[in-house]
C-alpha cells in the first residue's frame, strides 16, 4: 500500500511503528504474556482491608490521561475495563525513562494492547484501579478507534452507523457497550439447548453441507460445482432428509445446530446463511413435540433473562408453557373471514385476487393458503402460538392427520408475528412419499422455482422403514433476537451478509500512466482529491502543480517535481481522454 492512501493518523502509527523497531522494541512479540486476572473480577473481588494483591492483566488501551510524571489509562480485556495508573519511576527505576516518556506518552496510542504487572488500590477519588510497576508493549494498532467523547452527557464520535458496525463487527465490538453480551447470551442460548437435548438422551451429529438435491424444505438453494466429481451440487437448505436417515439407523433420537443457506432476500428477519436447529425423535408424535418445544423455550428464557419473559420492541412476550394451539383454516378464517375448507384451488385462488395478493397460476393450493396466512394472520401472533393441521399440499414430509381429511399432523410456532419453529408427525409411508414428490414435481413444472426435487436415496430409506417420528426445525437466529430483545437478525449474527462495499471511482495507476503521469505522482494526484483522470481536465497547469507540489513537501516524500509544461500535457492527455469516452458513449 502507497504510504499516500493511508489517513493522517495511520501515517503516524506507521511511523511510530518503525521507531519502535528501532529502538529494539518488537511492537508484535511472539512470547506468550501469562495474566492471571480480569477486569471485572479484580473489581468485585477487591476489599479495602486486604493486603496488597499483585495482579498481571492484559487488554487494549482505550484513554490515557499524561500528567507529567503520572498517567492513567483505560484498559479493556475481555470482560470489561480498569483504571491503570502508571507513573514514570515505576515502571523505569533505573536512569534511563525511555518507557515512559517515549514510548508511553509518544509511541503508544490508543488501541494498542498492552500488558501490565502491579497491585490493586483505590484511588482518592474511590476508583478500584491496579498502579502498574511494569509495563509491556504487546500489539500496535495501526487504525485509529472511533472512540466516543462525551460533553455535557452528549456523546459525539459516535460509531452507529448499521452499514459499519455489521461489516466492521471488530470495530463495533471494541467501541460499543453491549454489544458482546448479546452475543455472549446468544451462546447461553445455543448451550442451554444443547443442554436439555443432551439431557434428554437424544445424539448430536453432523450431515453434509454440500447436497447433490436440496431437500428437506420448499427453497431456492445456492449452487456451486464440485470440480473432482465435476458435478454441480447444492448447499443445504436443510439437515431434515439426513436426519431422518439417521432415524431410519436405528437412532432414537438425532439433533443438528448448523448453518443452513437458502438463495433469497435479505431484511430485518432474513439472512441467506443462517443457524438452525433440527430434532427428530422416534415414536413421538407433532403433539409431544408441542410439548416438549414449549418447555424448551421456557427453559432458555430462564437461562438467559433470569425469568419467562422478555421485552422485544413494545412487547413483552411470556414464554411460559403452554402455549396457544389454533388450527392455519381457523386462524385464516378468524382473521379474514374466509373459510378455506372445502375449497377448490380456483375459490382460495379467486379469493387472495380479490384481497390484493399478487398471485398466479403457477401458485398451488398450499401456496394461495400461505399467501394467506402470512398477509393476513402471522404478523398478528405476538405471544407463542402453535399453528397446527395444514392443508396437504403445504407440506410434502408429513404425515396425514389421523382424523382430519386432507390436513396434515404439522404446527408452526409464532412467536411476535414471525415463525420461530416447523415440526411434522413425520411422513413415513414410503409410497406415501413418492407421490408427494411426484406432485412437488408437477409444481416445480408450473414454475414453482421453490418446489422440492425427488430425493430417490430418501425414498430409499423410508423403504427399509421408518419408526413413528416426530422433528422440528427452530431458527436459532430468530430465537436470539427473542431472547436477547433485539429486533434485527443483523445484530444477533456476528457477521451478516452485506451488500458489496462501495468504493470511490478511481482511475487506475496504469491509466494514469497511459497520459503520462507516473505512478508515484499518479498517487499524489489522488491524495490532492483527484480521483479520476477526467477530475484534472479543467485544471490550471500552475494550480495543479502547486496542490501536487504542497503533498510532495508535507509528507517529505522527495519526488521531483514536474514542470508546468508536463503537467499543461497531463491535462491535455485527459482531456482528450474525455472526449473519446463522450463519443464513444
Amino acid at each position: 500500500m502507497n504510504v499516500l492512501e493511508l489517513s493522517e493518523q495511520e501515517i503516524v502509527r506507521r511511523q511510530s511503528l518503525q521507531e519502535l523497531r528501532d529502538m529494539g522494541i518488537e511492537p508484535y512479540p511472539a512470547a506468550e504474556f501469562p495474566t492471571n486476572a480480569f477486569s471485572e473480577d479484580i473489581k468485585n473481588d477487591f476489599k479495602d482491608e486486604e493486603e496488597k494483591r499483585e495482579v498481571v492483566i492484559a487488554g487494549r488501551m482505550m484513554s490515557r490521561r499524561v500528567m507529567g510524571k503520572a498517567s492513567f489509562v483505560e484498559l479493556q480485556d475481555s470482560k470489561g475495563r480498569i483504571q491503570v495508573y502508571i507513573t514514570r519511576d515505576d515502571i523505569c527505576p533505573e536512569e534511563d525513562k525511555t518507557l515512559y516518556n517515549t514510548v508511553f506518552k509518544r509511541l503508544l496510542d490508543i488501541g494498542d494492547f498492552i500488558g501490565v504487572k502491579g497491585f490493586v488500590f483505590r484511588t482518592q477519588t474511590g476508583e478500584i484501579s491496579v498502579h502498574a510497576q511494569s509495563l509491556t508493549l504487546l500489539s500496535k494498532s495501526l487504525k485509529p478507534l472511533p472512540i466516543v467523547k462525551y460533553k455535557d452527557g452528549v456523546a459525539y464520535d459516535k460509531f452507529d452507523d448499521p452499514e459499519l458496525r455489521f461489516r466492521q463487527r471488530y470495530v463495533d465490538l471494541i467501541v460499543n457497550d453491549g454489544i458482546k453480551d448479546t452475543f455472549l447470551q446468544r451462546a447461553t442460548v445455543v448451550r442451554t439447548i444443547r443442554r436439555v437435548l443432551d439431557e434428554a438422551g437424544y445424539t448430536e451429529v453432523e450431515t453434509p453441507t454440500l447436497q447433490a438435491i436440496a431437500g428437506g424444505a420448499s427453497a431456492r438453494p445456492f449452487i456451486t460445482h464440485f470440480n473432482a466429481l465435476n458435478v454441480d451440487m447444492y448447499m443445504r437448505i436443510a439437515t431434515e432428509l439426513y436426519l431422518k436417515r439417521l432415524i431410519v439407523g436405528g437412532f432414537e433420537g438425532v439433533y443438528e445446530i448448523g448453518k443452513n443457506f437458502r438463495n433469497e432476500g435479505m431484511d430485518r428477519n432474513h439472512n441467506p446463511e443462517f443457524t438452525c436447529m433440527e430434532l427428530y425423535v422416534q415414536y413421538k408424535d407433532y403433539n409431544w413435540m408441542m410439548s416438549f418445544t414449549e418447555k424448551l423455550l421456557e427453559t432458555v428464557c430462564i437461562a438467559v433473562n433470569g425469568s419467562t419473559e422478555r421485552k422485544v420492541g413494545d412487547n413483552v412476550i411470556s414464554f411460559k408453557a403452554p402455549y396457544r394451539r389454533l388450527p392455519i383454516l381457523d386462524a385464516i378464517k378468524e382473521k379474514t373471514g374466509f373459510d378455506c375448507n372445502g375449497k377448490s384451488e380456483e375459490e382460495i385462488r379467486a379469493f387472495c385476487l380479490e384481497k390484493g395478493l399478487e398471485v398466479d397460476e403457477t401458485f398451488g393450493k398450499g401456496k394461495l393458503i400461505d399467501e394467506l396466512f402470512g398477509e393476513f394472520c402471522e404478523g398478528t401472533f405476538i405471544q407463542p402460538t402453535f399453528i397446527t393441521d395444514y392443508p396437504v399440499e403445504m407440506s410434502p414430509l408429513t404425515k396425514m392427520h389421523r382424523s382430519k381429511p386432507g390436513l396434515t399432523e404439522r404446527f408452526e410456532l409464532m412467536v411476535n408475528g414471525k415463525e420461530l419453529a416447523n415440526a411434522y408427525s413425520e411422513l413415513n409411508d414410503p409410497l406415501d412419499q413418492e407421490e408427494r414428490f411426484k406432485e412437488q414435481m408437477r409444481l416445480a413444472d408450473k414454475g414453482d422455482d421453490e418446489a422440492m426435487i425427488i430425493d430417490q436415496d430418501f425414498l430409499r430409506a423410508l423403504q427399509y422403514g421408518m419408526p413413528p417420528t416426530s422433528g422440528i426445525g427452530i431458527g436459532i437466529d430468530r430465537l436470539v433476537m427473542l431472547m436477547t430483545g433485539q429486533t434485527t437478525i443483523q445484530e444477533v449474527l456476528f457477521f451478516p451478509q452485506m451488500k458489496p462495499e462501495k468504493k470511490i471511482p478511481q482511475s487506475s495507476i496504469k491509466e494514469w500512466g497511459e497520459i503520462g503521469v507516473s505512478e508515484e505522482w499518479a498517487y499524489v494526484l489522488r491524495k490532492a482529491g483527484f480521483n479520476l483522470i477526467s477530475d484534472i481536465r479543467d485544471e490550471k497547469a500552475q494550480g495543479l502543480q502547486q496542490k501536487i507540489g504542497d503533498i510532495n513537501k508535507k509528507y517529505k516524500l522527495g519526488y521531483e517535481k514536474p514542470s508546468v509544461n508536463d503537467i499543461q500535457a497531463w491535462i491535455d492527455a485527459a482531456a482528450n481522454v474525455a472526449v473519446v469516452t463522450e463519443e464513444a458513449e
